[in-house]
């Protein structure tokens, strides 16, 4: 490791002057360690196929219900934590220190308000999609329509594509391969497990795959600190990483880069948007996103998904160790490459003008780890890649046949709804793919940024209508419909244009002018929850309220009640367009249809609504002492989170 204290220099022995370029970084070794895991994911994948229930949609879809809290816990970590994560969250650390690790903190803080406030209500209305939520919550189709709609084209171009583009990245480091080879790799192996094997095969697949993340990771993280004199040589070494004969400003470290809360109006990560603005953006995220949901509502009981969510909280606190701080070091490591400031000087370095930052995990990777562990690293990223990709894969797949598929074709049977799923998942890779040029050229080249910019600008909305459906039963269809459409609006009068005229970096500034781009995307994410929020409460009072009788176990105030529930019905207004109106639901001749989801019947509509929902069957009793010990876990889980904060701000 001698050899990598002399930055650039010591890149020649590598073989790795661009991505692409200069040969495979991996020896058989590290081949082998490679096609082991490969093998061992195939063969879940093949084991799922001889498992029951995957041949109805819920078995499907939501394994069950009947998951455990380790795999729950796993998956919602494993599912959050894709190559992404390793390449943005180690670029962007690089180019501007541990802020950026508050956007896993504030997670360890919004997973305790899914599992102990949001989860409790999806559960108890026994939904299986959070748009089926929405509909039930407010009738009528178009808002359910619309989220199922919007969080599809979320997945294209903040996750998948995301995904594929930060795991090639990786591949072209470390093999040589083309970037469309790359994905088509990754996604070949994703794809069998995924398709055949539904949600129990990936969420025991996380399983095994949060161990390897995190062991990986960790043998990195010290072989990188170790690098670079431990924390201490990081602090000390970190600002002094500039490339050779660099003039001007850019390029050069940031002064605040070790502080977690930064000046308001200067700093590129403002407190106020890390707080207020991030928390918007988490709770979306952690409370509303199918992808994550999901994995809830597969639990077997309320006691376990809430252990699930406290064992991520605590599996948070590990990115800013294991990805921010090894990030920072790569740039101490390599400073020529990782922090190149000009375009000309980036494309000879990674091949990329926009900026070297993101690969700055990879060559750490391929320069530090010897044959073998390298292999494992690989596999690492490997497996957090796929995990991601599987679950957003499923998430989908339940989001296009139950809540788009299924309103198109109502008379659909099982066997043709979990066809469409599968078949929509190979058009969204398609679609991905179309897309990874726009996720190359954004936000400067940092890929953690340019989630977060974007989910500023589309995401707020959705959480503000949740936020406001769960806690004010006074919002009904018109109020949440036009806020959703509202905060829509305003949000794509900021994304349009960044992503048409660009944002610029640091001695190349965007075409997109200051009074549209200016201010910081957090900021502007407050901005559009408050406006979203008040236009779905300024619509919602010119219209009558929804009775109480269709919002049992809805809302947050009724979220134990045992009255019957008379769910509003599910095709649009039939009169003035808005408004709330009870429909009828069309029924099967000679009796109630068949529910493809429980396997049971949906009762034929009466009278203009629904017929009444009762009760759903009291749960399981929860053992009281294993329900203290996760209250207990939760409170230390939350102190955790304090202390980090206050010791990093």
């Amino acid at each position: 490791m001698g050899s990598v204290g002399l930055g650039s220099a010591g890149m020649g022995s590598v073989g790795l002057d661009s991505m692409g370029q200069g040969g495979p970084a991996v020896n058989p070794w590290d081949l082998g360690v490679i096609g082991g895991y490969f093998g061992l994911v195939l063969a879940i994948g093949l084991w799922s196929l001889r498992r029951g229930g995957r041949g109805t949609v819920s078995g499907y879809f939501l394994a069950g219900r009947s998951m455990a809290w380790g795999p729950v816990g796993a998956s919602l970590f494993a599912s959050n934590i894709g190559s992404g994560h390793f390449v943005g969250l180690a670029g962007t650390g690089a180019a501007g220190g541990i802020a950026v690790g508050g956007f896993e903190w504030s997670g360890m803080f919004i997973v305790l308000l899914l599992g102990w406030i949001f989860v409790p209500i999806y559960m108890r209305a026994g939904v299986s999609t959070m748009p089926e939520y929405l509909g039930l919550r407010f009738g009528g189709s178009r808002i359910r329509l619309y989220l199922a709609l919007l969080s599809l084209v979320l997945y294209i171009s903040t996750k998948i594509s995301v995904d594929m583009y930060s795991g090639a990245i990786f591949i072209q480091e470390a093999l040589g391969w083309n970037l469309y080879a790359s994905v088509g790799a990754l996604l070949g192996v994703t794809a069998i497990y995924t398709v055949t094997g539904g949600l129990a095969a990936l969420m025991f697949a996380d399983l095994l795959q949060t161990f390897i993340i995190v062991a990986g990771a960790s043998v990195l993280a010290a072989y990188a600190l170790g690098a670079v004199g431990g924390y201490e040589g990081l602090v000390q070494r970190y600002p002094l990483a500039t490339p050779q004969n660099l003039t001007g400003p850019c390029g050069r470290p940031r002064p605040d880069a070790f502080h977690l809360l930064r000046h308001p109006s200067t700093g590129d990560l403002p407190w106020p948007g890390l707080l207020l603005g991030l928390g918007i953006i988490s709770a979306w995220y952690w409370c509303t996103d199918q992808v994550i949901v999901q994995r809830c509502l597969a639990g077997r009981s309320l006691c376990h998904v809430r252990a699930g969510c406290v064992v991520c909280g605590y599996l948070k606190v590990l990115p800013m160790f294991l990805m921010v701080l090894p990030g920072m070091a790569a740039r101490v490591l390599f400073p020529e490459v990782v922090g190149c400031a000009d375009a000309q000087h980036c494309r000879r370095a990674c091949g990329t003008p926009a900026g070297c930052s993101n690969v700055a995990y990879p060559r750490l990777v391929v320069t530090l780890l010897p044959p073998g562990l390298r292999g494992l690293m690989l596999a690492v990223v490997l497996a957090a890649l796929m995990s991601s990709l599987a679950s957003i894969f499923a998430s989908a797949g339940a989001l296009f046949t139950l809540d788009v598929y299924q309103k198109l074709r109502p008379r659909a049977g099982p066997k043709q709804l979990l066809l469409a799923g599968r078949l929509w998942v190979v058009a969204m890779v398609g679609l991905s793919l179309a897309w990874l040029p726009v996720v190359e050229a954004a936000r400067g080249g940092q890929l953690f940024d340019y989630i977060q910019a974007v989910a500023s600008y589309l995401a707020p909305p959705v959480a503000a209508v949740f936020f406001l459906a769960v806690f004010v039963p006074r919002v009904n269809e018109p109020g949440a419909f036009w806020g959703l459409l509202g905060g829509l609006g305003l949000g794509l009068l900021r994304l349009v244009p960044e992503v048409a005229l660009g944002t610029g970096s640091c001695g190349a500034p965007g075409g997109c002018p200051q009074v549209l781009c200016g201010l910081h995307y957090l900021h502007f994410a407050v901005l559009l929850f408050l406006a979203s929020g008040a236009i779905t409460l300024g619509v919602s009072f010119c219209y009558p309220p929804i009775p109480q009788c269709h919002l049992h176990r809805l809302v947050f105030s009724l979220r134990n009640s045992t009255e019957p529930r008379i769910d509003l019905g599910q095709e649009g207004p039939k009169e003035a367009p808005g408004e709330v109106q009870l429909q009828d639901v069309e029924a099967e001749p000679g009796g109630p249809r068949p529910n493809p989801i429980g396997g049971g019947a949906e009762p034929a509509a009466e009278g203009g609504v629904a017929a009444a929902q009762a009760p759903p069957p009291a749960p399981s009793p929860e053992d009281p002492r294993w329900s203290r010990v996760v209250n207990l876990n939760a409170l230390l889980l939350m102190a955790v989170a304090v202390f980090l904060w206050g010791y990093f701000a």
